[in-house]
């Protein structure tokens, strides 16, 4: 499944869900949590079942449902059992427990199957579960993180520093979540940029995310996505150079490093070329 944009979209909003469809994004969150009020989350369940029922998709659709601590999980569950998405988002997820928490209901509704993308740093004590994913990674879509329930959390006054870059406590937060996403083996997502209409902005952030190691960035607003898509997909240059790379070990077998165009390089580099090449 290609994680380069997820967009959000409320569940409560069936014309909002069948632009989101219509959009160039490779997948969309259709949300049952933040965008929906909690007294609309019972018109929220029906009018996401009728939306799966008749929807052709174009793209994974992922539900993200409500945390399990609430209450509010099963139902959501529930709601799509006679037609499921491709796979569902975690709220506030714990690590590893919480994943067999969330196996456990689905089971109830035979829904064991769908792969599960979890928000791994929305509390402080899920902070330090971040590196039991990789016990559950078959269970894994990827992972991604987020700063504003954290912050909540704790009294934090601010997240972000310029605009740009995250404060000290959230950028270390976000390297965890990274980190424990690749020991997982699966692909680590960005969070969302929040100001929509600076797309300027948002490409430096996504650029960034790309070069750090993400695989992907999720979206608020269908206008993100071509700033998300151009910094997550690699230059023919990075291209033409991944291939150069593997072809030059293909041709010495054995080797643990070659001469490249004048540089160095080793296995680590054939592996990123590999991993590169295979996304194409």
């Amino acid at each position: 499944m290609k994680l380069r944009s997820l967009l959000f979209v409320p569940a409560d909003r069936a014309d909002r869900m069948a632009k989101a469809v219509q959009s160039p994004a490779d997948s969309v969150v259709l949300d049952l949590e933040d965008s929906v009020a909690l007294d609309r989350k019972a018109a929220a369940r029906a009018t996401l079942a009728a939306f799966l029922a008749g929807e052709t998709r174009r793209q994974p659709l992922l539900v993200r449902i409500n945390p399990l601590q609430g209450g509010m999980s099963a139902q959501d569950i529930a709601c799509l059992a006679d037609h499921p998405p491709d796979a569902l988002m975690l709220p506030k997820a714990g690590g590893r427990t919480s994943i067999d928490q969330l196996d456990a209901v689905l089971a109830c509704y035979g829904l064991e199957h769908l792969p599960v993308l979890p928000i791994g740093t929305e509390t402080p004590s899920a902070v330090f579960e971040l590196g039991t994913y990789r016990e559950r990674s078959h269970r894994l879509l990827g992972l991604t993180w987020g700063a504003e329930d954290l912050s909540s959390a704790i009294g934090a006054i601010a997240t972000r520093e310029g605009g740009d870059r995250f404060t000290a406590p959230y950028e270390l937060v976000r390297s965890l979540a990274l980190f424990a996403a690749h020991a997982a083996g699966v692909a680590a997502i960005e969070t969302v940029h929040p100001d929509f209409r600076d797309l300027e902005r948002l490409s430096r952030v996504a650029t960034r995310a790309a070069q750090d190691g993400f695989a992907g960035m999720m979206a608020i607003h269908p206008a993100q996505l071509d700033a998300i898509h151009r910094a997550f997909e690699p230059s023919e240059q990075a291209l033409a150079r991944a291939r150069a790379i593997v072809e030059a070990f293909a041709a010495h077998p054995g080797a643990g490093a070659l001469s490249l165009g004048g540089e160095m390089v080793d296995l680590p580099h054939l592996t990123l070329a590999r991993r590169l090449l295979a996304d194409r």
